[in-house]
C-alpha cells in the first residue's frame, strides 16, 4: 500500500528550521517533488526488482522495438557505459535481449523478452494508479498544464 505524499517528506525535526528562499524555487520545489514521486513509486512497484528508472527503460525498449543503445542513451539522458549497464542489469533478469542490428554489427538491438513483457504488462497498471493517487488534486487541464510547464523548462533534453 503507497503511503500519502503529503506524509513522504514531513517531519516534525524539519518543521521548525527556516528554509529561507529554496520554498519559492521551482528546482527546489521539483526537487521535493521527485522524492516523493520516486518514493510512493518504489513502494507502488516493491513487489517487483525494478526501479523508477528501469520501468522507464523497459517503457522505451517495448514502445520502439529494436532501437539501438545509443539511441536509448539520449532517449533516457545517460551515457553510453551507463546504459550498458542498466541493459546487463536488465539481460541478466531476463527481461531484455540484445541481438546485432540490422546493418550494423556493431550495434546491437534491444528487444523484451516474453518474460519483459509480461512483467511490463503487470507493472503499468500499477504505474497509472501511481499517477492516479499523484494528480488526485489536480483536474484535467490542471494535469495538461502541468506537464506542459515542466516542459517548457529544459525543451532541449525532449
Amino acid at each position: 500500500m503507497a503511503i500519502p505524499l503529503k506524509k513522504v517528506l514531513d517531519s516534525d525535526d524539519t518543521d521548525r528550521i527556516d528554509r529561507g528562499l529554496l520554498p519559492d524555487l521551482v528546482g527546489y520545489q521539483l526537487r521535493l517533488a521527485q522524492l516523493a514521486i520516486f518514493k510512493d513509486l518504489k513502494r507502488t512497484l516493491q513487489p517487483y526488482p525494478i526501479s523508477p528508472g528501469l520501468f522507464g527503460v523497459l517503457v522505451l525498449i517495448d514502445a520502439n522495438a529494436g532501437m539501438k543503445q545509443t539511441e536509448l542513451a539520449k532517449a533516457v539522458h545517460l551515457d553510453r557505459s551507463s546504459v550498458v549497464s542498466v541493459i546487463d542489469n536488465l539481460e541478466t533478469m531476463k527481461l531484455v535481449q540484445r541481438r546485432a542490428a540490422n546493418g550494423d554489427r556493431r550495434s546491437k538491438a534491444l528487444f523484451l523478452t516474453a518474460e519483459g513483457r509480461r512483467l511490463l504488462q503487470r507493472l503499468k497498471p500499477l504505474v497509472l494508479e501511481h499517477e492516479r493517487r499523484l494528480t488526485r488534486h489536480l483536474s484535467p487541464a490542471e494535469q495538461k498544464t502541468l506537464v506542459n510547464l515542466l516542459r517548457r523548462i529544459f525543451p532541449e533534453h525532449r
